[in-house]
């Protein structure tokens, strides 16, 4: 089981994330566990104003330290794990970082707004910063649930087919391979032969070269690499 502490200002939507897909399941069994902090309840100012404008002028409002670091204090009750910052100056997600997460029994997910977080809250709370790519979102609670929802495809009982996460794109450097399904013709256009042979090893080649030629073909920079080390 893993426990995941938000820390952030819109619970709604960590509330919706749980109400959807397979996640509801993971919760009930027990995989997984989503608490949510709001830093507006920890705000000692008497309208309950979490942000104020920067330092130094310029555009935007910035989240103030009180409240973010009385939040992060409160989430610390919840979980022993370490707090994670979702933020552009962070290590960027992928899966190599999701697996190792996972090995985790809880973690805090310190989600900003705004413009930023006062460099003393982060300074003070703060142990590690994950990115989810280059690019800005309105919330980092968005971030927060792609960060979620990527660690808990690596705990066990939480897909239901314990291949699933095994096969999938980036597992082995690779993307993966195309998938077909009913009905065997579909527009004129047919499933390959080998997938309806049932001859193990030959559907494994035919994933194995539609591997490789989706990465050649989508992601050139993954196939390089991936030559070069099996070279």
């Amino acid at each position: 089981m893993i426990n995941f502490v938000c820390v952030g200002l819109f619970e709604e939507l960590i509330e919706a994330y749980q109400n959807y897909s397979i996640l509801p399941r993971a919760l009930q069994k027990g995989i997984a566990k989503i608490d949510f902090v709001n830093i507006r309840s920890y705000s000692k100012d008497k309208h309950r104003n979490t942000d104020d404008y920067p330092y130094g002028g310029g555009a935007g409002m910035v989240l103030t330290p009180q409240p973010v670091y009385d939040a992060v204090q409160a989430a610390k009750q919840l979980s022993c794990g370490p707090v994670v910052c979702l933020s552009p100056i962070g290590q960027t997600l992928d899966n190599a970082l999701a697996k190792k997460y996972s090995e985790l029994e809880s973690m805090i997910l310190l989600c900003g707004h705004y413009e930023g977080i006062d460099q003393r809250a982060l300074d003070l709370t703060v142990d590690e910063y994950v990115s989810i790519g280059d690019f800005v979102l309105t919330g980092g609670e968005i971030a927060a649930i792609v960060l979620m929802d990527s660690i808990l495809r690596y705990k066990n009982g939480f897909l239901g087919n314990t291949q699933s996460s095994s096969e999938e794109s980036f597992e082995n450097g690779l993307l993966e391979y195309v998938h077909y399904t009913r009905p065997e013709i579909f527009q004129g256009l047919a499933v390959p032969e080998v997938l309806l042979s049932g001859h193990h090893e030959k559907i494994k080649e035919f994933r194995q070269n539609s591997s490789l030629e989706q990465t050649k073909k989508h992601r050139p920079d993954l196939y390089d690499i991936y030559q070069n080390k099996h070279r």
